[in-house]
């Protein structure tokens, strides 16, 4: 069966490019945006062509209506196999959740998320990825996972502790209750916390500084932090080495120097 105009997936997963940045709206907002299929598909596929395009410049992931994304919807899976064997679900969750998250890890792009309501299970966990993250007051973070008996997938047993330590991210894993806005600031989950009407405004007056930066030097930055937990003091400082050696030949650190000297604003191109 092929879906209607109104239910294709370009539909549920918006696009559009302004001014550098890359906005990836939800748009399931009766469902309050739990992701489907296809809609992790086309949003793994738009971060990586952010990646590739040196045209984008910075990412904005965000929703319509009151939910940011209240989780997986597995409604337009692939069908499974009739008698299930050992090695199904890991392989479904590899390919699927883990892919989801790791789209947003592995963007060479800064990603912001501007969350605009419920973000629960992978949809907290879509959050939590993104390299900056906006929320409006109303938002809620809900590690749900624990009221339907599952183990949290999606990277949350990676992302919270590094984010709030062990004891936090279990407290939040173990209970699953909702955690507002203005707490998850207080933990350092979130960056910023903004009325709700001042959520997109925000976010594009953020979006528009970054594409108005160093992009290669952002990403490299990017990847030294998120490896900086996982690697002892000799490879951190090996990496940061190689990376400040590659952002040298850029032309964007030649610029910074250049402008330095002659003292007048950078115009960054983002090469």
């Amino acid at each position: 069966m092929t879906s209607s105009p109104e239910e294709s997936v370009e539909s549920l997963v918006l696009h559009a490019t302004d001014n550098g940045v890359s906005w990836i709206t939800l748009n399931r907002p009766e469902a309050m945006n739990a992701v489907t299929w296809d809609q992790r598909e086309r949003v793994i596929a738009l971060l990586a062509d952010a990646s590739a395009d040196p045209g984008v410049r910075a990412v904005v992931i965000t929703a319509t209506g009151k939910g940011f994304c209240a989780g997986a919807d597995l409604r337009g899976a692939p069908a499974g196999r009739a008698e299930p064997v050992a090695g199904d679900v890991a392989r479904t969750i590899r390919l699927g959740a883990q892919r989801f998250v790791a789209a947003v890890l592995d963007c060479e792009k800064p990603v912001i998320a501007a969350v605009n309501g419920v973000a629960a299970g992978i949809g907290a966990h879509l959050a939590f990825a993104c390299d900056l993250v906006l929320a409006a007051e109303s938002a809620r973070f809900i590690e749900v996972f624990v009221r339907r008996g599952l183990v949290p997938d999606g990277g949350g047993a990676y992302l919270l502790p590094r984010l709030v330590g062990p004891q936090r991210a279990k407290e939040l894993m173990f209970f699953g209750d909702a955690l507002s806005a203005a707490d998850a600031e207080r933990m350092g989950l979130v960056n910023r916390v903004v009325a709700t009407e001042e959520l997109e405004k925000t976010a594009r007056e953020w979006a528009g500084r970054l594409a108005q930066g160093p992009t290669r030097s952002l990403a490299l930055t990017k990847q030294l932090v998120n490896a900086s937990l996982d690697t002892d003091r000799a490879t951190a400082f090996a990496a940061e080495a190689a990376a400040v050696e590659i952002a040298m030949t850029t032309t964007d650190a030649n610029e910074g120097v250049a402008s330095f000297v002659e003292r007048r604003t950078p115009e960054y191109r983002g090469r």
